[in-house]
């Protein structure tokens, strides 16, 4: 199994700690608030930089960014290879809104395959950053089809 490198993690606007780089994509951001729950010292939102990864130690920090669901957060740490994927991938539709994908990922974009371990993907077909969800469908009233149980 190949799997994503630093390389392929290391998108967007980097903030160093002690250990640790996060990488936060802000147009793959959908605002679950996952990272401002888990690490509050880390993730907020009233302070610049709002990622200030020293506040905690690097491992803290790692797991919180692992809960991300939209791959908008991504870290490297200085010690290790990249973020391991998850196993089994897994596929789980939101209710109106995106696909939220975890695992060895090869998603094919308009810039060519990317290498994941998560995204959020646009079932609306209106996000100006296809194939990744940008909230687009909350602004034209997408809506899942009757038969989606998800949610």
């Amino acid at each position: 199994m190949t799997r994503p490198s630093n390389d392929d993690l290391a998108l967007g606007r980097a903030y160093t700690g002690e250990g640790i780089t996060v990488y936060y994509d802000i147009h793959r951001c959908l605002h679950v608030a996952n990272c401002i729950r888990g690490l509050p010292e880390v993730f907020d939102t009233a302070k610049r930089p709002w990622i200030q990864p020293a506040n905690a130690g690097a491992q803290a920090v790692a797991a919180v960014v692992r809960t991300c669901p939209t791959g908008a957060l991504h870290y490297v740490l200085d010690t290790q290879e990249a973020e391991m994927p998850q196993e089994p991938t897994t596929v789980k539709p939101s209710k109106d809104g995106p696909l939220m994908v975890a695992g060895n990922l090869v998603i094919d974009t308009p810039a060519g395959e990317k290498r994941e371990v998560r995204a959020a993907l646009c079932r609306c077909g209106q996000s100006a950053h296809k194939p990744f969800c940008d909230n687009t469908h909350k602004k034209v009233g997408w809506t899942s089809d009757a038969g989606d149980q998800s949610g």
